[in-house]
């Protein structure tokens, strides 16, 4: 197998994931707005502008996907984490011309109240309900494509999960 280092990762679009933490240890799952279930559910995430930071880039990305700016940040991974879009993602156009993504993880603690939760802070409405979950039931929320990635990220934020 050969590891995201060692990858030519020239087609991966640059994005930023985010998990966000709940005092108590559970996570924030967004279902993904107009996609079918069962594997709908994912954390909050986005691009990277051309001229901006990544650590900007996850804070910008939470608030218009969640609406949340009540935040401590916790971690960040420091190498990419990938996932490769699978045949019918790049048929659709979806991809926008990439294989797939590469991202940098962020762990937030929520600091607010969930009334500051609001899933059409921006235009472009990316969830349409949310939940608080462990950890670990993300994985099998969401889209099988993207397994991989989300076990390297709960391996790498889990010791936060205790409250």
């Amino acid at each position: 197998m050969t590891s995201d280092q060692d990858r030519d990762l020239s087609r991966h679009r640059p994005n930023v994931g985010i998990v966000l933490f709940h005092p108590d240890g559970r996570v924030w799952l967004g279902r993904r707005a107009g996609a079918e279930g069962p594997y709908n559910w994912q954390f909050p995430q986005g691009g990277v502008d051309a001229d901006e930071s990544f650590d900007d880039a996850a804070l910008r990305e939470l608030h218009e996907e969640t609406g949340v700016r009540s935040v401590t940040f916790l971690a960040a991974t420091e190498d990419w984490i990938t996932y490769d879009f699978p045949p019918e993602v790049l048929a659709s156009g979806r991809g926008r011309g990439f294989a797939g993504q590469k991202q940098i993880w962020y762990a937030f603690r929520f600091e607010g109240d969930e009334s500051e939760i609001d899933l059409s802070a921006h235009d472009e409405v990316e969830f349409d309900l949310w939940r608080w979950a462990d950890l670990n039931e993300a994985l099998d929320a969401v889209a099988p494509f993207k397994r991989d990635a989300y076990r390297q990220v709960i391996a790498a934020f889990a010791e936060l999960t205790k409250a």
